[in-house]
């Protein structure tokens, strides 16, 4: 498992070398190799300048499954940790005969948190789990999914699901060339394991209306289930 490496200044621009798996890619296969691997560094210049420089950044491949990183960003007292490696490759149907290796949704997560208050560092591999969800399980993320687990996002949280949120308010979606999909960056919201049961049977958007009404802070990493009577 890999551990977050501080960066002790701006990071060199580095080329992701994607490998091409599953079916044959339609029409030119080196063409569209080579468009998949150039979304990466789009996807990253995207988050710089969304969210600044990030000061440290760690790696972790699982068996069968391309590499995927996730890079910490600092705000005042606010750490956000942003996947990159979700949105080389689009999303597929799980049911689909044959994967479309060039047009589906793309994606990468974003994890907000208040710094200092909890050894939030080890949302790493969750995290990257999360990320690799699609490839391992052909599991297409989307707004208002609930994402599992199955053990505290770090050690001593509350919390061991994410509820998956609307894109588009903290870092903007990045458009791509055609016939590819714009990547979108879906923020994930920790939920208690009562929040996560609730969600279920009322639904996303009752449940934000619920943390709205009583100014649930969802960045606080200790903080304690909303009131769901």
């Amino acid at each position: 498992m890999g551990r977050f490496r501080v960066l002790p200044g701006p990071p060199t621009k580095r080329i992701s070398r994607l490998a091409c798996q599953g079916s044959a890619l339609p029409g030119t296969d080196e063409f569209y190799a080579r468009r998949m691997a150039d979304v990466l560094p789009l996807v990253e210049a995207r988050l710089r300048t969304a969210l600044g420089e990030p000061d440290a950044r760690a790696a972790v491949t699982f068996l069968g499954t391309d590499r995927i990183e996730v890079l910490r960003f600092h705000e005042g007292d606010i750490v956000r940790y942003a996947t990159l490696g979700m949105s080389a490759q689009p999303m597929t149907d799980p049911t689909a005969v044959i994967a479309d290796q060039v047009k589906g949704p793309r994606v990468e997560l974003v994890l907000s948190v208040r710094g200092g208050v909890a050894d939030t560092d080890k949302l790493l591999r969750p995290l990257a789990v999360l990320a690799a969800s699609p490839q391992v399980e052909g599991v297409v993320v989307a707004p208002g999914a609930s994402l599992d687990v199955g053990e505290p996002l770090w050690p001593g949280a509350p919390f061991t699901s994410v509820l998956v949120a609307e894109p588009g308010g903290l870092v903007e979606d990045l458009e791509l060339d055609e016939p590819l999909d714009p990547v979108r960056f879906l923020p994930l919201l920790p939920m208690t394991p009562n929040e996560a049961a609730w969600k279920r049977v009322h639904g996303a958007q009752a449940l934000q209306e619920r943390w709205l009404n009583q100014g649930t802070d969802l960045r606080d990493p200790s903080r304690r289930s909303a009131s769901l009577d």
